[in-house]
């Protein structure tokens, strides 16, 4: 008799075990920021952005419809992926593509890569099908979003992923702004950066970004109190850079938590994330 109550109790815990750590990879939590800019122009005031970042060919529901649900009731006028759409170590566009078809119907919907894009040597194909189902796909350009009068410009730049050292990728950065920014011929205009690292928040400032969006660091995967992300790509062991909002100068980055697993396959305290954004005018 003893021992089966303690089979019986065995079998509870691992049941609730699994609810557990179902609930913490697959539960959709919405993150609300506003990102207020006194260079905004007025029509774009209240503007809603839905920042997406690393789905990695996870599947929310059956078509992607409870991601796509939560997408559609915060009504954005924007959508942006900040890469690593796909997983290079289990390639499955057509879980990703779901995703994609849906949301373009939506909203426009801009796109930057990954490392995972560019580590699964299938990009120039993924990247004709994104554009066919009419995503903007940004690589080290810019596009102009106008409204009445008044308008802004997103750039996106192309994850600089090599086995070079993180100076040499840092070069390439660089290279890459400055040729997506030779396309800008407003002054003192506000410019949206996507760009998939968060870590290079020192460089992107410098070139007079009003809001960076990033993803990558998948909220340090395990997120614990008063400490926060516990390791991120790129970044190490209790990384800088996981979740939220971050400021330099007069550079705002918002880092998504991103929807998705890679290599660590478990989250824990650290929810799959929609980040809705609100463009406010004023300081």
């Amino acid at each position: 008799m003893k021992r089966k109550k303690v089979l019986f109790f065995i079998i509870i815990i691992c049941i609730c075990t699994w609810v557990f750590l179902h609930f913490e990879n697959n539960f959709i939590t919405i993150t609300k920021i506003t990102v207020k800019s006194p260079k905004l122009p007025d029509a774009f005031d209240g503007c809603k952005i839905v920042h997406l970042s690393d789905l990695h060919s996870k599947e929310f529901g059956k078509g992607q419809k409870n991601l796509v649900k939560k997408i559609e009731d915060a009504q954005p006028d924007l959508i942006v992926f900040t890469g690593d759409l796909i997983d290079s170590r289990h390639f499955d566009a057509e879980v990703s593509l779901e995703l994609i078809r849906q949301i373009v119907k939506i909203a426009p919907t801009y796109f930057v890569t990954g490392n995972h894009e560019r580590w699964s040597g299938n990009f120039d194909a993924l990247e004709k099908v994104l554009k066919e189902n009419g995503i903007h796909v940004l690589r080290n350009t810019c596009d102009r979003i106008g409204k009445d009068k008044d308008g802004i410009y997103i750039t996106g730049i192309d994850d600089p992923v090599s086995t070079q050292a993180i100076y040499e990728e840092t070069k390439v950065v660089e290279n890459e702004i400055k040729q997506a920014l030779k396309e800008i011929k407003e002054n003192d205009v506000f410019k949206i950066l996507l760009a998939h690292r968060p870590e290079m928040l020192p460089l992107y400032s410098e070139y007079g970004f009003d809001l960076v969006l990033s993803g990558h660091a998948h909220g340090g995967q395990v997120r614990l109190p008063f400490i926060g992300g516990l390791i991120a790509p790129n970044q190490g062991f209790f990384p800088e850079y996981t979740s939220g909002e971050y400021k330099r100068g007069n550079c705002t980055m918002i880092v998504s938590r991103g929807l998705g697993n890679s290599i660590i396959f478990q989250r824990l305290f650290n929810h799959p994330e929609i980040v809705v954004l609100t463009l406010s005018k004023g300081k």
